[in-house]
């Protein structure tokens, strides 16, 4: 009797910690979404809601503290950006700009330029948005702060909560 209420018993447990009341649902992403890579990686910023940085951040990973720092010297700079969603048979343009926030201090053809556009290759889910950064000449301790937005285009929309990106660039 003692080995017929223990294998009850056993068998009673196993029931209650092999199995969850807890439906099992397939997460589907059904609206195809873009944002950039960096704002996912990184923390926000102060009172913001998009990270700040101050350092060219690497291809698919958070900035460290060994990444160069964005100055006016550093040209060139590519931000990855996520496709969020199913890949496209077709190569997608997808539009970026300047943010419209008061907090934006860097002014276009004097500290930067972008092209506005990123392309998202057929059956990719990266694109790179670019920054090219210009050296104004003059030196100063300030540095000028340029947020970008993405905007999306017919078929692909902007991340509700990772769209824009905040880029601190240095003027010393």
């Amino acid at each position: 009797m003692k080995k017929f209420i223990l294998s009850a018993f056993l068998f009673v447990a196993a029931m209650f910690t092999l199995t969850g009341c807890i439906k099992q649902e397939e997460y589907v992403i059904k609206d195809l979404q873009v944002e950039f890579d960096a704002a996912s990686w990184n923390s926000r910023g102060a009172g913001v809601t998009y990270p700040i940085l101050t350092r060219v951040p690497p291809y698919g990973m958070p900035v460290a503290t060994t990444d160069p720092l964005i100055s006016r010297t550093s040209g060139t700079i590519r931000f990855r950006v996520n496709l969020i969603g199913a890949q496209q048979s077709t190569a997608q343009t997808i539009t970026y700009r300047v943010a419209n926030d008061p907090a934006n201090t860097a002014v276009a053809g004097t500290h930067f330029t972008i092209p506005g556009t990123i392309t998202i290759p057929a059956n990719s889910s990266f694109g790179e948005a670019v920054v090219n950064v210009i050296n104004p000449g003059v030196a100063s301790s300030t540095p000028v702060l340029l947020i970008l937005e993405v905007v999306g285009n017919s078929l692909i929309k902007p991340a509700t909560e990772i769209n824009k990106i905040g880029i601190q660039i240095s003027q010393n």
